[in-house]
């Protein structure tokens, strides 16, 4: 009928099948790539604000003293916990370090992103994303 041979029948069956199962896979590493994205910047955040929360802890015996600008680490630590815990509620953070010393706040923040559509094509683990804040107070004249 019309030329055709009988064993090509299905070919473009197979072809659309192919292209579509392709484009499903480009779909999913899109979709997880911008997911990845997405939690890094609201992660970033996060230790972004509990940083400079902890640079709050000026030592005001120092200060008045006219010592300097120092902080003091433990309540640097304890105003960095604090914020932290009030901004990630939601969040799920796995692994949180917060050093503080008397000249900076360093925040490190580690979460584990799952895969949602590569998990389909048998991808079982995701990935970990990982930040870090640094703040330092400092005196304006």
């Amino acid at each position: 009928m019309f030329g055709r041979r009988r064993d090509e029948r299905g070919t473009a069956t197979i072809l659309i099948l192919g292209l579509s199962v392709a484009v499903l896979m480009l779909g999913g590493l899109s979709v997880d790539f911008w997911r990845a994205i997405a939690a890094r910047r609201a992660l970033a955040a996060v230790a972004d604000s509990s940083a400079a929360a902890g640079a709050n802890a000026v030592d005001t015996g120092l200060l008045r003293s006219g010592a300097g600008v120092q902080l003091d680490p433990n309540v640097a630590q304890a105003y960095a916990t604090d914020e932290l815990q009030h901004q990630s509620a939601s969040r799920r953070i796995e692994a949180v370090t917060i050093d503080a010393d008397s000249q900076r706040v360093i925040v490190v923040l580690q979460q584990r992103i799952d895969f949602s559509l590569l998990a389909l094509f048998g991808a079982d683990s995701g990935f970990t994303v990982r930040v870090s804040a640094t703040a330092a107070p400092i005196r304006r004249p």
